[in-house]
């Protein structure tokens, strides 16, 4: 079965103004379907018709296509991204502030960590919070790599791509994650990957 290009989980212009309807056109409607409709051409010459789509990211990993490998990651990528936003501000409560406090001494500084880390990323790439064994830590990856290709068990993520943010930013960067660090943050889907079933989250097939 073919790979679809998920729907967002609100309306395309829900995150304004920080984020505006047209980057999500571009960004959700062009973007992260053009990995959809790469992926859908490769596999099916690569023998990998009905594989679930991290079966086919860490398939690609072990066999050295990195085309296939960036698609199907920036496809998994993609859809957990937009799970990590939401309209409504939040703050993290629970269990997941009790780890952040744990691990940063605050949600400001855990904030800090992850602008450093996003910016700081040299080209393309990811920012990410992820649980390893127990405490949280922040990290980046390159291009379309995903924590799926490294047995991570992923809470959060920021696109840090120049697709993600030229339209309202241009080159800000920035501007840019510190207005999404601090606005648009979906911390109840955050906490719920706290079960460490983050990657099932935004797999299919």
């Amino acid at each position: 079965m073919a790979f679809e290009l998920p729907p967002l989980p609100y309306d395309q212009s829900a995150l304004a103004p920080h984020m505006s309807a047209e980057t999500l056109e571009f960004h959700h409607g062009k973007h992260h379907k053009a990995y959809v409709d790469n992926t859908n051409r490769m596999i099916a010459e690569k023998g990998l018709d009905g594989a679930k789509l991290s079966e086919v990211v860490l398939a690609a990993k072990e066999r050295g296509d990195k085309g296939l490998f960036n698609n199907s990651g920036q496809i998994w990528n993609h859809s957990f991204f937009w799970q990590c936003l939401s309209p409504e501000k939040q703050a993290p409560t629970g269990k997941l502030a009790e780890l952040i406090n744990e691990g940063f001494g605050s949600h400001e500084a855990l904030i800090d960590k992850l602008k450093t880390e996003s910016v700081g990323h040299f080209a393309s790439g990811w920012g990410w919070l992820i649980l390893n064994q127990g405490k949280l830590e922040v990290t980046s990856l390159h291009d379309g790599d995903s924590p799926i290709a490294h047995g991570m068990t992923p809470l959060l993520t920021l696109d840090v791509w120049e697709h993600a943010y030229y339209i309202d930013y241009r080159n800000a960067r920035p501007v840019f994650v510190d207005t999404v660090l601090n606005n648009l943050i979906n911390w109840e889907f955050v906490a719920q990957n706290l079960d460490g079933n983050g990657v099932s989250r935004a797999d299919q097939g």
